[in-house]
């Protein structure tokens, strides 16, 4: 009954649509006397009636009409073409002046009726899925200021015929297609206008065109993430940000002089870029943002590159640069408004400067993997502002210093792999925003302290690989929001509390290499997601494969107009390693219904009795290691139904029984050594009693030459700056953050 209805309201809409386009687009010629006096359908805002408005009307219900779905329900020729969605009509001609159709989720071509609407002055398509080529009329609208084309999945670039045309164009913006080639010479001719140009998220190589670099009216150019080649070219324009991140560029880097009072953005991470960074680099007095790493950039950084106070952002990580960290960074510490320093990955030596903690505004602070020694500057807790330390992978010295309690804003903490030592001190407690800390890797020695339950936003802690000893107090149980946990290898002792399977968002446990006894509690095995322990019919979260998981941590910065949010990405897997301990008694049966464990490690312990038949509930168990214990009976036969188990390590133990070979053991070869009792079934049903001495592999090798190490978690970073149309990635491999900066304006 529904269809009977709709079928000839569509037709009859069709139909009217069709004739009234007719109409206007025939009556001109039929009408000898139309141009003396013509008729009208809409009127202007002086009451003019204005047949030409409804040629318009026309042309936009053209290009509704390739689209099978409508998604412009008011484009209608019963409602004014002023109430139209995206429709914007100049109020003196009545003509179209104006048509954004951004995110409406529009396919197929562009079509070139658009190209008759000849006031158009802003056409704006982005965020579609607009394909093929750009209609080359489009460059005959000699009125076009704003041409916004920009993620769709256009492919191909329109020819130069008609480029000259457009004196009026002011921004230009292609990027997020799909197109490729050379950026066309003609390019920088097509407006003596345009100050906005941004062909980046394409394809296009070869070198950037002589015309941009003469092009004087450019003020914006983004030609980032496609495979441009040759040098970066000195621009004679007074530009104001320019983005050439992540293509091929090489050569040294230019000084830029004609933007020295006007260029506030420089992004040039993720090329190929040589040699040292000129001196000249600091004229550029208006710069706030520097972003060069990811480049072969070397030597030492001269003490007369001295920035602006303006400078917010100054990214060189991911180079070759050594020597000494200048102590003056920008003209004046006290009055410097920058916000993130990043030299992390280079081969800087020596102390950490004093004079860093002059930079009152600081608020995330990256020096890892130098060879930076010597202490971590006591006064480092005059920066009230930071947000972000991440001192690891250098060979700094002495203790955390109490002063950092000063840096109350703290969200970061990371100086794994140092030669730190010393204890943690009560005091950290006062960081009770603090989500990541990680001293790893050090000897720091101590035990750790009850203060610490007051840091309640803990979600990353990694105290691995120090001296540190005592029993695990009820402090820890306190972190409520507890991702990642590793105590390894330390000197810890005592029974497993009853509350270490109890965080709600665990996905890591890692307390091996210690001196834990007694046994494994059987206790609440039912209170995380991830860890999941009911009945696998239940509709549950899916847990992916060994993969990374996402830990995002958003903090907001504002300085002058500009917020960063940091995003912290946890490179982990969802497991459980209690191996090399003291530990002894049966494996609880509640330990092996975790149905989302990913890797379980219990070896180098004491452990007896069989192993739970609850193992068959490890779908998802990708590593098993219970060697080097006394576990005693049959081999467990639902082992061959853990499709995703690729290393096994049942060896040293007691167990006894035939394995049959039928069963798949095969995949895991000395995964059962060391076991006298067992036998290997062989033809004729023979027992084989010489089993392989030595395992395939270690468990341990295993997963760290697989996607993920098991025990190490990897921070890698990825800063971002975002400036109107500018985007600037400083992307690293192994710090996962992200830093956006963007117009709060708006």
């Amino acid at each position: 009954m529904a269809e009977s209805v709709l079928e000839p309201c569509t037709a009859s809409y069709s139909f009217k649509v069709s004739i009234f386009i007719l109409f206007f687009l025939i009556f001109p010629f039929l009408n000898p006397f139309s141009s003396a006096f013509p008729l009208s359908f809409d009127t202007n805002a002086t009451g003019v009636v204005n047949l030409e408005t409804e040629e318009d009307m026309g042309l936009l219900l053209i290009f509704k009409l390739q689209f099978q779905e409508t998604p412009l329900p008011s484009w209608d020729v019963n409602v004014p073409l002023s109430n139209w969605t995206g429709v914007t009509r100049s109020n003196q001609t009545g003509r179209v002046t104006g048509l954004n159709l951004t995110r409406f989720n529009l396919s197929g071509q562009v079509h070139p009726c658009l190209c008759n609407l000849t006031f158009l002055e802003t056409l704006v398509l982005s965020h579609n899925s607009f394909n093929n080529s750009i209609p080359s009329c489009l460059w005959k609208l000699w009125s076009l200021k704003t041409l916004d084309l920009s993620y769709n999945m256009l492919t191909i670039l329109i020819p130069s015929t008609f480029a000259t045309t457009m004196s009026k164009l002011i921004e230009l913006d292609l990027s997020h297609n799909m197109l490729s080639g050379e950026i066309p010479m003609w390019i920088g001719n097509v407006s003596m206008s345009l100050e906005k140009l941004n062909l980046g998220f394409n394809s296009f190589h070869g070198d950037i065109p002589k015309s941009l670099l003469n092009l004087m009216s450019l003020k914006y150019l983004d030609l980032s993430h496609n495979s441009l080649m040759g040098n970066v070219g000195d621009f004679n324009q007074e530009m104001v940000t320019l983005n050439l991140e992540s293509n091929l560029l090489s050569g040294t880097l230019p000084c830029l002089y004609s933007s020295r009072e006007s260029l506030t953005l420089l992004n040039l991470a993720n090329n190929s870029i040589l040699g040292g960074i000129p001196t000249c680099i600091s004229s550029l007095g208006g710069l706030t943002q520097l972003n060069l790493s990811h480049n072969e950039l070397r030597y030492g950084i001269s003490p007369r590159l001295v920035f602006s106070e303006r400078l917010c952002l100054l990214d060189l990580s991911y180079n070759e640069l050594s020597g000494k960290i200048p102590s003056r960074i920008v003209e004046a510490s006290d009055k410097s408004g920058l916000l993130l320093l990043d030299l992390s990955h280079n081969q800087f030596s020596g102390n950490i400067p004093v004079t860093i903690t002059e930079l009152k505004s600081l608020q995330a602070l990256f020096l890892s993997y130098n060879l930076l020694v010597g202490e971590i500057p006591e006064r480092i807790g005059n920066l009230t502002y930071l947000q972000v330390i991440d001192l690891s992978h250098n060979f700094l010295t002495g203790s955390i210093p109490l002063n950092i309690v000063g840096c109350f804003q703290l969200l970061a903490l990371i100086l794994n792999s140092n030669n730190l030592s010393g204890e943690i001190q009560p005091v950290l407690d006062a960081l009770d925003s603090l989500k990541i800390f990680d001293i790893g890797n050090n000897k720091i020695s101590g035990e750790i302290p009850l203060t610490l339950a007051g840091c309640k936003s803990l979600e990353v802690v990694d105290l691995s690989s120090n001296n540190l000893s005592g029993s695990l107090n009820d402090a820890i149980t306190k972190w409520s929001n507890l991702k990642f946990l590793s105590l390894a290898q330390n000197k810890f002792s005592g029974s497993l509390p009853s509350w270490l399977f109890t965080f709600q968002a665990i996905h890591t446990l890692d307390f091996s290499g210690n001196k834990f006894s007694g046994y494994i509690p059987d206790g609440n095995f039912n209170t995380s997601p991830n860890f999941y322990n009911g009945d696998i019919r239940k509709t549950i979260p899916a847990v992916p494969s060994i993969s990374a998981r996402s830990l995002d941590i958003k903090l907001l910065l504002v300085a002058d107009e500009t917020s960063l949010s940091f995003n912290y990405n946890l490179t982990t897997t969802i497991g459980i390693d209690l191996s090399d301990n003291l530990l002894h008694g049966e494996i609880p049966e509640g330990l092996f219904g975790l149905h989302g464990l990913e890797y379980l490690n219990l070896s180098y312990n004491f452990l007896n009795g069989p192993v739970p038949g609850s193992l068959g509930k490890l779908q998802k168990l990708k590593a098993l290691d219970l060697s080097h214990n006394s576990l005693s009976g049959h081999i467990p036969e639902n082992i061959t139904v853990l499709r995703n188990l690729t290393v096994l390590n049942l060896s040293y133990n007691c167990f006894s029984g035939v394995i049959p070979t039928k069963r798949g053991y095969w995949k895991f070869p000395g995964a059962f050594a060391g076991n006298p009792d067992l036998c290997m079934e062989s033809s004729g049903n023979v027992c084989q009693r010489t089993l392989p001495v030595e395992p395939g592999k270690k468990f341990e090798e295993e997963m760290e030459e697989g996607p993920l190490s098991v025990w190490i978690f990897c921070i890698s970073a990825l800063v971002s700056f975002y400036v109107g149309v500018v985007v600037l990635f400083c992307s690293s491999r192994t710090r996962s953050c992200i830093l956006q900066t963007k117009s709060l304006a708006g």
